[in-house]
């Protein structure tokens, strides 16, 4: 089943729809929480993301309902003749809504938005643990060509 879903620039009233989807993903494990506490973080992300020239937070909309989000970044490096690129980030899904075409409607939106920008490629991390969405992207046509490293500090 897919669901024709709408895409736009997240704005503050989002938010809440935001933050509850992330708090609900029980793989991510970044400390999401809806927590009344914690708002003023997200209030500050979603300022600094919004303020950027080469940052864009997006939602999926379906029947006037937050049910995916993302976040692209164009990112520049020397490496490649100072090749500019599109990284896709915090790709998510609602729960209740999976398995619906939503994820590839969004992934599909982030392919034909680095096309417009003639952008060379696109490339994103996921979570070691997420193999689902590792199949996902492959269906999608994206490739596991590298392997990712972190070190929390905090």
């Amino acid at each position: 089943m897919t669901d024709k879903i709408t895409i736009r620039e997240a704005q503050r009233a989002d938010l809440a729809a935001l933050i509850a989807m992330f708090a609900a993903d029980d793989i991510g494990g970044h400390g999401d929480t809806t927590a009344p506490e914690a708002l003023p973080s997200y209030e500050r992300a979603f300022e600094i993301i919004a303020a950027s020239p080469d940052q864009t937070l997006y939602v999926a909309e379906l029947a006037d309902e937050v049910v995916g989000t993302f976040q692209t970044a164009i990112t520049t490096t020397l490496a490649g003749r100072g090749t500019s690129f599109m990284i896709i980030e915090a790709v998510q899904t609602r729960g209740d809504m999976r398995g619906r075409g939503i994820g590839a409607q969004m992934i599909e939106f982030c392919i034909a938005e680095a096309r417009a920008r003639d952008l060379p490629r696109v490339q994103l991390i996921s979570n070691g643990k997420r193999k689902d969405a590792h199949r996902f992207y492959q269906r999608l046509g994206l490739e596991p060509t590298h392997l990712g490293f972190k070190m929390a500090l905090k």
